[in-house]
């Protein structure tokens, strides 16, 4: 079996799309078709059922997609072990906002520098979509911060736990009180980043858990981290945000910590898929995101 057309095949199955696969590996459809139809006659067996405008695996097929991975996976590590020793390669990379801009600075700049013939993707994507792309093999490694250490079909790696504090602009009438309790905060404007953020889903659930009224609590959303602290900053609402992602507004007086600890903790992860192969630059990658977790 060529890996070419086994490459392909994978794509197709991750995709479930002769047309999208074709797009994405930059062929014509008729030589994804080609390529899929090869490989079935030099198997002896169908992998794809064709129903109607869809289509999905068969059963021969699904048994095949484990393999068709792992072929890719070695081929991949044979190259990196020939390369002269250089790490090099492409590293597609699931990762938020706030660890991007605030956490992975410090990694990204290592690889870059030390490693320039190791390529990083990096795709903005919340929990679920990253664990879904990671789980399908879109992408071979993501961030996640999650309370959850756990995560069904894939390989975790705890890095640090990822503190929350709770800020408002330094008039806000909750800022002058030293303790509060979370039944304090429910008739305070809440601002908030877009649903699926871990902290934000975990602190409205509290919020919800709280509330003597008919309706759960109401976020003023906000596409961005940033956009979310010069909201708090004018005065439009509270917001529990990553430590990290305010300390230097918390320092300049901009924003204040207030009173109220959240009962939940998130955790920083590197994680990909259980059972994969990681190639050498991936496996690079990992190591360095492990050192530098412990500093």
């Amino acid at each position: 079996m060529e890996l070419r057309l086994l490459a392909t095949f994978e794509k197709v199955a991750e995709v479930l799309s002769f047309t999208r696969a074709a797009a994405e590996l930059g062929y014509a459809q008729s030589s994804v078709t080609s390529q899929v139809k090869a490989l079935e006659t030099a198997l002896g067996t169908e992998l794809f059922e064709r129903l109607g405008g869809r289509i999905r695996l068969t059963g021969a097929g699904e048994r095949l997609l484990p393999y068709a991975r792992r072929m890719a996976e070695l081929a991949e590590e044979a190259r990196a072990a020939v390369a002269a020793g250089e790490a090099a390669g492409t590293i597609t990379i699931g990762t938020m906002e706030s660890l991007t801009t605030y956490r992975l600075p410090p990694l990204l700049e290592y690889v870059h520098h030390r490693h320039p013939a190791v390529r990083l993707s990096l795709r903005p994507t919340l929990g679920d979509a990253t664990r879904r792309a990671l789980r399908q093999g879109t992408y071979d490694l993501g961030f996640l911060m999650e309370a959850e250490t756990a995560h069904e079909g894939l390989e975790t790696e705890v890095l640090a736990p990822e503190p929350l504090t709770l800020v408002a602009a330094p008039g806000h009438a909750l800022a002058s009180r030293t303790e509060l309790a979370t039944a304090d905060l429910a008739a305070t404007a809440l601002v908030g980043t877009e649903p699926g953020c871990a902290y934000r889903d975990l602190f409205e659930a509290e919020l919800a858990g709280a509330a003597t009224g008919p309706s759960g609590p109401e976020f003023l959303e906000f596409g961005t981290i940033e956009a979310s602290k010069r909201a708090v900053a004018s005065g439009l609402g509270i917001a529990l945000l990553p430590r990290i992602t305010v300390q230097e507004e918390l320092a300049s007086g901009a924003l204040v910590a207030l009173g109220w600890d959240p009962p939940f903790t998130l955790f920083t992860q590197l994680a990909w898929r259980r059972g994969k192969r990681l190639p050498a630059h991936v496996r690079l990658f990992v190591e360095q995101a492990r050192r530098l977790a412990r500093e």
